[in-house]
């Protein structure tokens, strides 16, 4: 079972994936309700081994919708290559921002 964890003070949240289009709505109340917990603050997701699909892209722009709202700011750790691109594929660069780096956990 692959997942994702965003950390978020004091608990990280574990997304378990794969994900199905039908979590989208639960997954987006909880992280919210995480991020407002820690707004204005930068949160880290850590999205290693998550399958660069349509449906992690939609989870990607609905967790920076979220962080917008609250103020913080994602940064994506080891992201595989596939998801970036299917994220600029998708047109979606603009949706999750400028603001979303990229971070390589060595």
């Amino acid at each position: 079972m692959e997942y994702w964890t965003v950390h978020t003070a004091p608990e990280p949240i574990k997304i378990y994936g794969p994900l199905e289009r039908s979590d989208l709505p639960g997954l987006y109340g909880r992280v919210c309700q995480a991020l407002g917990a820690v707004a204005g603050r930068t949160v880290v997701c850590d999205v290693r081994g998550i399958a660069g699909d349509a449906v992690a892209a939609e989870a990607l722009c609905r967790l920076q919708l979220g962080a917008r709202h609250w103020g913080c700011k994602v940064r994506l750790r080891n992201a595989d290559e596939r998801l970036l691109e299917i994220v600029s594929f998708m047109g979606l660069d603009d949706v999750i921002g400028p603001e979303l780096r990229v971070e390589v956990q060595r």
